[in-house]
């Protein structure tokens, strides 16, 4: 089964509390099986919405990984 592992750049507004609060992270990502493919194809440094879910990156590890099930660009940024 292909796989891809990426390095996912997250920036955004959000409120809390009432106080806009600047929320950036990174998060680790893979990509497996049909999505890898198109994935991998895709331009670095662009917007991209994903869709996935996060689960431990090994059975007996703490750390999260983001599990891309799909994913498309977007062409406005509120940041």
């Amino acid at each position: 089964m292909p796989i891809v592992n990426a390095v996912l750049q997250h920036r955004s507004q959000q409120m809390e509390a009432g106080i806009a609060r600047l929320s950036e992270f990174e998060v680790s990502a893979v990509a497996a099986g049909e999505i890898s493919g198109r994935f991998n194809a895709t331009p670095l440094a662009g917007l991209y919405e994903f869709t996935g879910f996060l689960n431990k990156k090994s059975r007996n590890s703490k750390s999260l990984v983001f599990h891309i099930i799909d994913f498309r660009a977007v062409t406005d940024s509120s940041i």
